[in-house]
């Protein structure tokens, strides 16, 4: 038996002497053993490994797998770990598009020809004394590869192992034949590309090698090699049965114990115990049950302990919902990569801290986005508790919309009706199973992603339901429902929520979820309210899984030196998809985007509605009381917290009740915030006491909100022949009739020491840097005019313009601006400057007909760079918009201006924040201008023009910073959400111009 490269392209070759999968247990040889979590039956293999590199299987050295061959001048690379990020290849990032689209002319299930890197790893080892002397004893040793991308040959000694394909699972062999004693040379081939990568086209960057860990395990003479748990809860969910079945290699036999309990034995492998009143498993309560396996020989000596963690839970479809223990779900989902700045080279610490985030916002489910994990993710889900979604790895979108748009039939379909396939749909799903099956978290099986339907699925359906009652799901049936059995569920991507709607009043055979939906990509997530609410009203509808966790990018560093986060493009990857791997609610290094404090808002467990001093509040949990949580009210105005206590509640899962606030707002004239908080009691993996887990908050206004101001002096008005100066006690302020605009603000008690607050005149402005949502459905061209408006607003001066007007103690200066719009119209910019300093601004348009939306009606101030601290009694504390303002809380807030464009992938619209009252913009010493309005404004300041942002397509290309740009506005259009490929934001979050369009706003010197 040898490798032979044809099978790199035959579909039906995905194995050659690779052993069949097993349930991911671990064995021990002591009860000490087994508590330390370090077996003497496993040896590791990572660390530095020998290595060549070719750019096709032909480029292997020959001979390279025997133990004679000289590798000294071979490099050393890591494993696990990807050969791209190690200096071989290039990192290559593509969505829909297969890698080698366009550069090499091939069909499924052909092989690129003249670029397919290849990777030759060799290593020595010798085995362990544990390991050594179960091999001498005559007992088997395997070598496992947990992740291979995408093909595996192996060699021992000289001498073939076998081969193996499926990046995302397990490929086990048996080396016992071939081990020597002292050292032994491990060589290892892993190729780029092979059939199955046209099973592997995921929306992610694309990689190869060993990149998940290798290990030798021992099976003693007397091994168990399978176990398969089973939970059933009676109806009444009193008493639950655990059984267990393993498969026990060997002339012995098994004991198990669950709960401090033995479990009966039938003496075939099978055994049983029955709990009362059961302690569920949920996300909400992820209780696991301890026990544990004894595997002793003939002889009654203990051979093995294999530890086992039991969840107990049933999770359904139920009177035609989904429904776990009995109780309708509701996902709070997120798709997620597993991916760092290692690529997919993922540890176990790295996992939990993306699962405690998780928790932290109130997802309680995950799709793992589309492939399996490292096999910890599932246990670690199982303790914090997550319903997990289990995907195959599988996808073939590119090849899909090649059917879709490039008019190929259905039956070209990959893998479809063509049973050349089904042996690698059927081995991944049985990969992923049998690994998986054992974990309480997976609740359903996924069959993949985005490939079209077809008898292979509706076969590896069955076949997975012949195994497991857990419910399948399978979106592709959406696209072609000629096999509408081949999934339990019917499930979409980013459907809008009123077209969800519509669907479930003529479809009501199956529970919906949107396995995709809120595509996250740059500024957006706008008006997934919709989504939820709908969750909650309609059973059919059960929730969903945003796109994505984190955004997808690697460490690169430019050719000036600097280092950056780089996407598709940035590593000389052609095709590639730029920056379309940018849809995390968090960053890439975890840290949260202003997405994240929507999501918080959206997912909490906990609807509160404030009103005349009483709260209702409705408990979105199944399971856990209100009880559980602290109840806090607090009371503030303008951020400062005049009364807060605590209140006791105990809400029922699913039900509503109100209580008596204990504070509330005064009765003197002011604007207050009321919030309910609901806080952890006691520490849980995720989260400390204390820690939110659901916030409310009411605005109170007590008066009728006019502003007190003390009668101001008379400004002196100096009207000069080229400017319009006007001055008080402790400002001036220079109107220019040559240049049309306010060219000088200065403030300060000081007049020949007062600071220039301006740097260039203040403008109109109807623009902002485009967010990834608004290049997609094509806004700038669109919106180009009011680009040229910004930019190119002419002022004509005139016997009327400007204006100047004496006016009850104000001098009144308006300018008229023409606007290069289609068709033309124009602009006006009224000042009002009272003597005080503080000057009132209008700014209006009234639209010539027709002109399609504004991206935002505001006004620019462009100021000096020392003004970079920012305060603002507004929604935050994170960037807000109109569509995405939910989690944003008033208060009083405080921001270096350099922090407030936020760090997208590509630079683009950011730092907004919405129902902005006042704000404050100051240097070292405290000058600086503080912008206010009656009405709540949108209010952003950054340390770059919208035109610079817009012209960079990453942050280190934005330019050295200049000035500080201050942008009152009305309003900005909102960022949409639905998805990046279209969506438009909702009608009513748009600025409109069908109506004349007016803004106030004041500012005031401050020093």
């Amino acid at each position: 038996m040898s490798f032979e490269l044809e099978q790199l392209s035959d579909p039906t070759v995905v194995a050659v002497g690779r052993m069949e999968p097993h349930s991911d247990h671990r064995w021990f040889a002591t009860a000490e053993e087994m508590i330390t979590g370090v077996s003497s039956f496993e040896q590791s293999l990572d660390g530095r490994w020998r290595f060549f590199y070719a750019t096709t299987p032909e480029g292997k050295p020959n001979g390279y797998q025997l133990p004679d061959h000289d590798d000294h001048l071979w490099d050393e690379i890591a494993v696990p770990g990807h050969i791209q990020l190690a200096g071989y290849d290039s990192p290559q990032y593509v969505n829909v598009q297969y890698p080698w689209d366009g550069l090499q002319d091939i069909r499924p299930p052909q092989v690129p020809p003249r670029f397919n890197p290849t990777a030759c790893y060799r290593r020595t080892f010798t085995l362990d004394p544990a390991l050594a002397a179960q091999w001498v004893r005559g007992n088997r040793v395997t070598i496992t590869f947990d992740g291979a991308e995408s093909a595996l040959e192996v060699w021992l000694n000289g001498h073939y192992v076998g081969y193996g394909e499926d990046s995302f699972t397990p490929s086990e062999f048996d080396i016992s034949d071939l081990l020597v004693e002292g050292e032994n040379l491990l060589a290892v081939t892993v190729y780029k590309w092979c059939s199955g990568s046209w099973l592997e086209d995921q929306d992610f960057f694309r990689f190869s090698g060993l990149f998940r860990s290798v290990h030798l395990r021992a099976y003693p003479a007397v091994h168990v090699r399978d176990v398969r748990v089973g939970t059933h809860l009676g109806e009444d969910l009193s008493s639950a049965r655990v059984d267990i079945a393993v498969d026990v290699e060997g002339e012995g036999f098994v004991r198990a114990h669950l709960a401090g309990s033995p479990m009966e034995d039938d003496g075939q492998g099978n055994f049983a115990l029955v709990l009362r009143e059961p302690r569920m498993w949920s996300a909400e309560d992820p209780h696991l049950y301890e026990g544990y396996l004894e595997v002793l020989d003939a002889d009654e000596t203990v051979i093995e302990f294999i530890p086992l963690r039991v969840g107990v839970r049933r999770f359904a479809v139920e009177d035609g919902l989904l429904k776990i223990n009995g109780q309708r779900v509701v996902f709070r989902g997120v798709n997620r990569h597993e991916f760092g700045e290692n690529g997919r080279v993922f540890t176990r610490e790295e996992t939990e801290v993306d699962l405690r985030l998780l928790k932290q916002v109130g997802a309680n489910a995950i799709r793992t986005s589309h492939y399996p994990n490292n096999s910890f993710f599932y246990e670690l889900c199982d303790e914090y508790g997550f319903y997990v979604i289990d995907e195959m790895n599988v996808e073939t979108h590119g090849l899909w919309e090649d059917i879709k748009f490039g008019g190929r039939a259905l039956e070209d379909a990959v893998p479809g009706d063509n049973p050349d396939w089904l042996p690698a749909l059927l081995d991944r799903a049985a990969n992923m199973y049998e690994r998986d099956k054992n974990h309480p978290s997976v609740v359903m099986w996924s069959l993949g992603n985005e490939s079209l339907g077809g008898l292979n699925f509706l076969k590896t359906a069955d076949y997975l339901r012949k195994l497991d009652s857990r419910p399948i799901h399978y979106e592709g049936v959406a696209w072609d429902d000629r096999h509408p059995q081949s999934t339990d569920v019917h499930s979409e991507m980013y459907r809008p929520a009123a077209e969800v709607e519509e669907h479930l009043r003529e479809n009501r055979e199956k529970p919906m979820i949107l396995c995709e939906f809120a595509h996250a990509m740059g500024n957006s997530f706008g008006a997934v309210d919709r989504y939820m609410d709908l969750a909650y009203r309609e059973p059919l509808f059960q929730g969903g899984f945003i796109w994505d966790f984190a955004d997808q990018a690697l460490p690169a560093v430019s050719s000036s030196g600097t280092s950056y986060l780089g996407y598709g493009g940035d590593f000389g990857d052609r095709p590639h998809d730029a920056e379309f791997c940018g849809n995390g609610i968090f960053f890439a290094d975890r840290s949260p985007t202003p997405r994240t404090q929507e999501v918080k808002y959206l997912y909490q467990g906990i609807h509160c509605a404030i009103e005349d001093g009483a709260v209702t509040v409705t408990n979105r949990f199944n399971f856990t009381s209100t009880s559980a949580f602290d109840a806090v009210v607090t009371v503030a105005e303008e951020g400062r917290v005049i009364a807060e206590a605590e209140f006791p509640t105990d809400v029922a899962p699913g039900a509503s009740a109100s209580y008596q606030l204990p504070v509330w707002a005064p009765f003197e004239e002011g604007e207050y915030t009321v919030d309910v908080s609901f806080r952890l009691r006691e520490k849980t993996v995720w989260g400390a006491p204390g820690f939110e887990v659901a916030r409310e908050q009411a605005v109170i206004l007590v008066g009728d909100g006019s502003r007190r101001q003390k009668t101001a002096p008379v400004p002196t008005l100096i009207n000069g022949i080229h400017n319009i100066g006007v001055q008080g006690e402790r400002f001036h302020a220079l109107f220019s009739r040559l240049y049309g605009g306010l060219v000088s603000y200065r403030y300060g008690t000081e007049p020949g020491a007062r600071p220039e607050l301006l740097d260039r005149i203040p403008m109109p402005n109807f623009w902002h840097a485009p967010t990834s949502n608004e290049r997609a459905w094509h806004a700038p061209f669109e919106d180009g005019q009011w680009l040229l408006a910004s930019r190119y607003a002419k002022f004509v001066p005139g016997p009327t313009n400007p204006e100047v007007v004496e006016d009850h103690g104000l001098i009144r200066v308006t300018y008229t601006y023409l606007l290069p719009t289609f068709p033309s119209t124009s602009c006006t910019v009224e000042y009002s400057v009272a003597g005080d300093g503080h000057i009132d601004v209008v700014l209006r348009l009234d639209p010539a007909g027709e002109m399609g939306d504004l991206p935002e009606f505001g006004m620019i101030f462009t100021c000096p760079p020392e003004l970079e601290s920012l305060r603002w009694y507004g929604e935050g504390a994170a960037e807000s918009q109109q569509d995405r303002r939910g989690g944003a809380f008033l208060g009083v807030y405080e921001a270096d201006v350099t922090s407030q464009l936020t760090p997208y992938l590509r630079p683009q619209e950011a730092g907004n924040h919405t129902g902005v009252r006042w704000a404050e913009i100051t240097g070292a010493t405290g000058a600086g201008l503080r912008f206010s309005s009656v009405t709540p404004m949108e209010l952003s300041a950054l340390p770059w023009s919208p035109f610079e942002v817009e012209n960079a397509a990453h942050h280190h290309e934005l330019p050295p910073v200049s000035h500080t740009y201050l942008r009152p506005a009305l309003q900005r259009r909102g960022v949409a959400g639905d998805d990046t490929w279209g969506a438009r934001p909702h009608p009513e979050y748009l600025v409109g111009t069908t109506e004349p369009l007016e803004f106030r706003f004041g500012f005031q010197g401050l020093e």
